[in-house]
């Protein structure tokens, strides 16, 4: 069961009391360079991101959020470290919400007007807790970043803005450790009701990262808590939101997407099962449908391991069977089974 939070809108997109679990990635262009993020922007919408972060470190990448923020098919975050006056730019050329660690940059004054601006926009900030940066002196008293000591900043840094009567506010709390992460969040959870932003920051390369990250997501999933989600690669970042998306779709949160399963090569196996399967995950993944696709390694048990499945394909010596609902309803040769497989989902589906 979800845990229960407020609600906060970046842009049109509501994150937390119940919402879907928004997707996020991060831009790595350069965000001065326009047409870049812009185009990468695009690909994220398509690949099915629903919020994109960039990085606004100078003066040029702020100015030239003004055009990312009108033509972005997604709401844009700006993250801003330290620099009260890039936020306020910001802001102003028109982000949907401030990543931007209120006790990081400077006075009273500065976050009031920070706050103030956010305010009269009606933007939300959210705000960020690593675990490789806390505050010294938490260090020093607990003598390492433990989840007692990532939510006492992350408490510093809320009790900020909720003395400015400010409230639209969201939550992440960062560590490359899984069960750090989890213990952190399962904490901060009985302090707050704001919405939760999670990860598993620093996870790693594209293979080893997107364990650490199913891991961790399913974990902190399970338990109700996470109201958005981004999957952190060292990879391209549509491998974040691919990932994404297939983690969503593993534990039921999605009822849009076709999931796809193959069995494991065996002695049996006589057709290019891994090609086969790649090639018909990539070509089912426009279909928005809530459907369940088998691919098998052979006729012998396909159609009955895979009886549940709404459509599939089993390989034999050069040819190959296609089945719906357990029942086969076709026999082609091996290099037609996927064309024939896809013709009869949209054909059946479209009906």
């Amino acid at each position: 069961m979800r845990r229960e939070t407020r609600q906060v809108m970046v842009g049109d997109v509501k994150i937390g009391g119940g919402a879907p679990i928004a997707i996020q990635s991060m831009n790595n262009t350069k965000t001065f360079n326009v047409k870049e993020t812009l185009d990468q922007i695009n690909e994220f919408h398509k690949a099915g991101c629903d919020i994109t972060r960039v990085t606004v470190n100078n003066l040029e990448a702020a100015e030239a959020l003004k055009e990312i923020c009108a033509k972005s098919p997604i709401p844009v975050v700006a993250d801003i470290h330290f620099d009260y006056k890039l936020a306020l730019l910001a802001i102003e050329n028109g982000v949907s919400k401030l990543r931007i660690n209120p006790g990081n940059i400077g006075s009273d004054d500065k976050v009031r007007e920070v706050v103030e601006k956010a305010k009269e926009k009606k933007i939300p900030i959210r705000i960020g807790v690593n675990a490789g940066s806390l505050e010294k002196s938490l260090l020093e008293k607990y003598g390492s970043p433990t989840p007692e000591a990532i939510v006492e900043s992350a408490m510093h840094h809320i009790k900020i803005l909720e003395s400015l009567e400010f409230y639209d506010i969201i939550i992440s709390l960062k560590s490359s450790d899984v069960l750090k992460t989890v213990a952190s969040y399962k904490l901060l959870a009985e302090k707050v009701d704001y919405p939760f932003h999670v990860g598993i920051t620093e996870s790693g390369t594209e293979f080893s990262g997107a364990v650490r990250s199913s891991v961790g997501l399913g974990i902190l999933f399970y338990l109700g808590l996470g109201d958005t989600m981004r999957v952190s690669l060292s990879a391209d970042p549509l491998k974040e939101i691919k990932t994404a998306l297939l983690i969503q779709e593993s534990l039921g949160l999605r009822n849009d997407m076709v999931r796809v399963i193959s069995c494991p090569t065996c002695g049996r196996t006589e057709i290019p099962l891994e090609k086969l399967a790649n090639e018909v995950e990539e070509r089912v993944s426009s279909i928005h449908k809530n459907l369940h696709v088998a691919v098998m390694g052979c006729v012998v048990n396909g159609p009955g391991e895979a009886k549940e499945a709404d459509y599939g394909l089993a390989g034999g010596k050069g040819v190959g069977i296609i089945f719906k609902k357990g029942e086969i309803v076709g026999k082609y040769p091996e290099d037609e089974l996927v064309d024939r497989l896809l013709e009869i989902i949209e054909k059946e589906e479209s009906a």
